[in-house]
This record gives C-alpha cells, sequence and structure tokens, in this order.
C-alpha cells in the first residue's frame, strides 16, 4: 500500500515558555484535504532537517514572529515584533530544499513575509506606521470571518484554484510585503494595494497568500481550496517521483 500524504508544518514557537506549539485549523485543513500532517520540531541541525524533509511530501510553512529585518538589509526598528532567529534559520534551509527538490510549498501570513525576505524582497515592518492609508490588516477575533477583499490575478496559479478574481478573506498581520522578491510573481493584492499572495511560477507548487485559511476553512470554500490544492501537489509531486524511481513507496 502507498503510504500517505506527509505534510511537514513548521512549529510555531513561544518565546516565554520555551516551547513549539500548533494552531489546530493548519493540520485540520490538511487533514480534510486528505494529507497527513507532521509537526517538524525546532531545529537547526542540518542533517536532521534534511531527514525530516526526505520523509514528507511537501512543507507547510506557518505564521508566528515577524522575519529578522536583517534578512532584508534593516536595523530593527521598535515597531517590529518578536522575531526568533532559530526559527529563521530552520524554515530557511527547509525553504532552500524545497527549492532545490520542487517540493511543494505554501506559505501563510509570516510565510509569505519570510519568502519575500529570504529570495531578496523586502517587508514593512509595521504596515499602520508606513501605510497610513492601508486598510485595516489587523482584525480582533474571531478569525473565522472576512473583513476585507482581494483581487486575484486571473493568469495566476491562485486563481486557477480559486476560480475567482475576487476573494473575501480574513486578515491579521502588521507587516507585509513591500518590494517584491525578483523570482516572486504577486497574485493577489488587497484594496489598498498591498500583495497578498506570491507565488514562484518556476516551481511545480510554490504559493504563499498573506491572510488565513486556517482560521477560516470550516466556513470557507475557498480557504478549503487552498488546503486542497496544496495536497492534491503533494500527491502529484510524490508519485512523479515513485513514477522516476519505477518503484512502489513502501
Amino acid at each position: 500500500m502507498n503510504r500517505p500524504i506527509m505534510i511537514g508544518v513548521t512549529p510555531l514557537y513561544d518565546v516565554q515558555r520555551d516551547s513549539i506549539w500548533m494552531v489546530p485549523g493548519y493540520l485540520e485543513g490538511i487533514m480534510e484535504a486528505g494529507g497527513v500532517p507532521v509537526i517538524f520540531p525546532l531545529t537547526n541541525d542540518t542533517k536532521q532537517l534534511r531527514t525530516l524533509f526526505d520523509s514528507v511530501d511537501g512543507v507547510l510553512f506557518t505564521g508566528g514572529q515577524d522575519v529578522d529585518p536583517e534578512y532584508y538589509g534593516e536595523e530593527m526598528r521598535i515597531c517590529c515584533g518578536e522575531i526568533c532567529k532559530q526559527r529563521d534559520a530552520m524554515e530557511e534551509e527547509l525553504l532552500r530544499l524545497c527549492r532545490i527538490k520542487k517540493k511543494p510549498v505554501y506559505g501563510i501570513c509570516r510565510g509569505i513575509q519570510f519568502f519575500n525576505a529570504v529570495m531578496g524582497g523586502t517587508l514593512y515592518q509595521h504596515i499602520p506606521e508606513e501605510l497610513p492609508e492601508a486598510v485595516d490588516h489587523r482584525m480582533e477575533p474571531p478569525y473565522d470571518r472576512a473583513v476585507h477583499t482581494v483581487t486575484v490575478d486571473q493568469d495566476s496559479l491562485l486563481y486557477h484554484i480559486l476560480g475567482k478574481h475576487i476573494v473575501d478573506v480574513n486578515s491579521y498581520h502588521h507587516q507585509g510585503v513591500k518590494e517584491l522578491a525578483p523570482a516572486l510573481t504577486a497574485s493577489a493584492w488587497a484594496p489598498d494595494g498591498l500583495i497578498e499572495a506570491v507565488e514562484d511560477r518556476r516551481h511545480p507548487f510554490f504559493l504563499a497568500t498573506q491572510w488565513h485559511p486556517e482560521f477560516f476553512w470550516e466556513k470557507d470554500e475557498s480557504s478549503r481550496r487552498l488546503f486542497h490544492a496544496f495536497v492534491e501537489a503533494c500527491r502529484k509531486s510524490r508519485n512523479t517521483l515513485v513514477s522516476f524511481l519505477g518503484c512502489d513507496i513502501l
């Protein structure tokens, strides 16, 4: 029998408690789509990371702390939130491996910001300060509701997944994409012009959204579609590898 579609999930980190934790919706969204989520430990051991990476069919990069501004050549300002250098380093290595091995990648909130910063773009360290006319991107709970729309590029992977030019989304972030990384293509925008989704069109499946389907998937068809598309991309990637190797997965 073929093994299940395994999805690596990067851990959230609680600095005060020195512990990793997880928002259930990341895992539930993957499971509802037919995948099996595996939470990675927080480690910078390259050998362990490669072993973990080889055991999964794709990687979900979750939300959490701000990205270290050193990645985009800026000093950390007082408006920047808490960072976790260990997590940044771990995710940098996982992203590098995903790009080399062409495994499916999906980033959420911090994910879009991290991809952009690591790949050569820059970030707004605090949107309310740098874009005072921006829509309110930091909603109050509950998070399973829409607070603004995004406009989707009709030539994008995202449009292929959602089938909509205008999508209602939730929003909970204070940073965002400023200058877009050269390898990335913007595929959705908020009404204030802020980039809300990116993709790398040279990669079989490389997508990141600024909004939070993990909070919204039970009520929102578009959020479910994102998880389903990601898991299906992981399935196809695994099957392609199996076909190439000419063997069955144990």
